[in-house]
């Protein structure tokens, strides 16, 4: 994750310009965080590989459609679990016949559990996007309250809300789900 607000602005302004060394070097900053987007998500190491190659396509088609009201990491996360959903249906319809997605064999999950953290995110998705930023900053991204506050140029209390308010919508999403 960059650590220089203003250097990332400059990268992704020269990116959008079509300069391929801003391009590059927003790769290079970039790409690990991407692949461990991916990695929570799939849980499976050549998956997340294949997932972040994709994406890295899909930014440079996307990149000129960032506006800068969120942290580029909000929406690069965007980008990469909707390419993962993508993955995730095309691997379906390829592999009909076994009805599984192989998985590593440490990391293995029921396919009841890769159902239920795609529907998890699909909840996620769902939520007003400022509470959605802060959510998954904090929850999925690891940052601390006060990172994210820099990120999303709010206060610290701020962030602190809105992932309570996302996390009491999510639960209410959750109890519904058990009682149906």
């Amino acid at each position: 994750m960059s650590t220089n607000p203003e250097r990332e602005k400059e990268l992704i302004k020269r990116a959008k310009k079509g300069e391929a060394y801003a391009f590059d070097a927003l790769l290079s900053e970039y790409y690990m965080t991407m692949y461990k987007m991916a990695y929570k998500y799939i849980q499976n190491k050549e998956a997340a590989e294949d997932i972040t190659q994709n994406s890295c396509i899909k930014l440079v088609r996307a990149l000129d459609g960032f506006r800068y009201q969120s942290a580029f990491t909000t929406w690069l996360y965007t980008i990469v679990i909707n390419t993962a959903k993508d993955w995730q249906k095309s691997q379906n319809r390829h592999h009909s016949d076994s009805g599984e997605i192989s998985l590593e064999p440490d990391k293995a999950a029921s396919n009841e559990d890769v159902h239920y953290a795609q529907q998890v995110m699909d909840q996620i998705e769902l939520l007003p996007q400022k509470m959605r930023d802060a959510l998954i900053l904090v929850t999925i991204e690891g940052l601390n309250h006060a990172r994210a506050a820099e990120q999303l140029d709010c206060s610290e209390s701020t962030v602190s809300w809105r992932v309570h308010e996302a996390r009491k919508k999510l639960n209410l999403w959750l109890d519904k789900g058990a009682s149906a």
